[in-house]
Formats: structure tokens, sequence, C-alpha cells
């Protein structure tokens, strides 16, 4: 119950602080909105209303992803910044407990963008969101949310012993678009590029939205969604501790 208690006031914490940040409310907000826009102007070409639909419905979750893969890279290095990574570390909690938060705060706050993208297809595209299964659609954004977290988590204890290594979200954020298929349907990628594709919890996420927009059956996508994300997170918690211990024991701790 202690531990609960301390991810969920960190969670709340860390949702506060960055709920005013100008930095995360560009990136939450007004990012998804640009290609959002550059998605459905693309798609609007032909004038089918089932593809538009498939590119809004992909566009309005691409907030979520964009909210791990930039900043969650980035999160080390905003700590090294301010001189309180060593603190993280040597807190007497599992290093996951002190990140684990952060990055589930981050995946909420795109939900802000979920609903701007929705809002925004509407009013400039005249796009309205056709949903058939709306509690099912609701949940599957909340998967989404929630395993894109665990993403971000890896990736934060990654990176966390690499001062340069942030850049690696940026790289993963447009492949994480095209791998996940958000706007472009995996059937038109290589054979190939599938088996990525399916390792990301995105991808399977995405297929539940879209199936209960529909009104088909999503729950194999909702299952195998959460599967994978939580292989990321025992991933995630795993891989932490075995970094900050080698580092620990081979005196290369040198975080600042």
């Amino acid at each position: 119950m202690t531990r609960l208690r301390q991810l969920a006031v960190c969670y709340w914490l860390q949702l506060r602080v960055m709920m005013f940040s100008a930095f995360e409310g560009f990136l939450q907000v007004v990012f998804p909105l640009m290609f959002a826009t550059a998605a459905l102007l693309v798609y609007r070409v032909d004038g089918d209303p089932d593809a538009m639909l498939f590119a809004g419905i992909g566009a309005a979750a691409m907030g979520i992803f964009t909210s791990q893969t930039t900043s969650a890279a980035t999160l080390m290095q905003r700590e090294r910044r301010s001189g309180t990574l060593e603190l993280l570390v040597a807190a007497p909690l599992s290093f996951s407990y002190v990140i684990l938060p952060i990055t589930a705060a981050m995946a909420t706050l795109g939900l802000y963008s979920v609903v701007a993208v929705i809002l925004w297809d509407w009013w400039l595209f005249d796009l309205p969101l056709h949903v058939q299964n709306w509690p099912v659609f609701v949940l599957s954004v909340l998967m989404a949310t929630f395993t894109i977290a665990l993403f971000g988590f890896l990736l934060s204890v990654t990176v966390v012993r690499y001062r340069t290594a942030w850049a690696l979200g940026s790289a993963l954020e447009y492949p994480g678009w095209l791998l996940g298929g958000f706007v472009v349907p995996l059937q038109l990628l290589p054979d190939w590029m599938l088996p990525l594709s399916y390792s990301m919890p995105t991808t399977w996420a995405i297929q539940a939205m879209r199936a209960a927009a529909d009104g088909k059956s999503a729950w194999f996508d909702l299952a195998m969604c959460l599967a994978v994300g939580l292989v990321y997170g025992l991933l995630a918690a795993w891989l932490g501790s075995r970094l900050v211990d080698a580092a620990r024991r081979e005196g290369t701790l040198a975080l600042s």
C-alpha cells in the first residue's frame, strides 16, 4: 500500500508540473495538430471518407506516442541539468518506482492531444468521429496511454547512463508513427517490417480503436496491447535495476 501511495503521489505531482509547462503544452497539443493536418490533407485528395476516418483516428493517437518518444528520452537529460538525477538514483526506493510515475504523467498529457485532434478534425476538415462502440473506444485510448507509458519507461531507463542518448527519442518518433500504423495501413509495409510493428503496443491499441469505431470486436487487440506493454514494463524494471547497480559497482555513476 505504501508503494502504491508513493506512485500515486509522484504521478499527481509530476502531472501538475507538466500541465503548466509551456514546452509540454506545445508538444502535446500544437505539435500533433500540425502533423494531423498534414496527414489529412494528403488523404483528402482522393475524397474517400473511410480513408479520412482511418487517418483521423490514427492522428488522434499520435500525441500519446509523441509524449513518450521525445519527452521520455529527454527526461534524464532534464534531471541532469537540474542536478537532481543523482538524487533520483540514490533514493531509497527502486529507480523504477521513481521513473514510472513520471512517464505515466507524460502519457496522460497525451490524452489532451486526442481530444484536441478530434475537435480539430471536426472543425477544420468537417470530419466528425463516428464510433459504434464508445466504451470500448475509450478503453482502447486508455490502454494506449498505459502501454505507451510503459514504453516510455523502458526508453527512459535505457538512456540513463548516456548523455547524448536523448536524441534516440526524436529518431524513434517518425518511424514509430509508420510502424504503428497511425496513418499508413500496415498492409502497405514490407513483410520484414511487420514483426517490428506488432512488437509495439501502439499497433494493437490503434487497431482496437479502429475496431471499436467500426463496431467490431476489439478484445483480442486490447489483450495483445496489454501483453506487449507489460513485457516492456518488466524489461524496463529489470534493465533499470541492472544499469544503476552496474554503475554503482563499477564507480561510473558520473551523471552530471
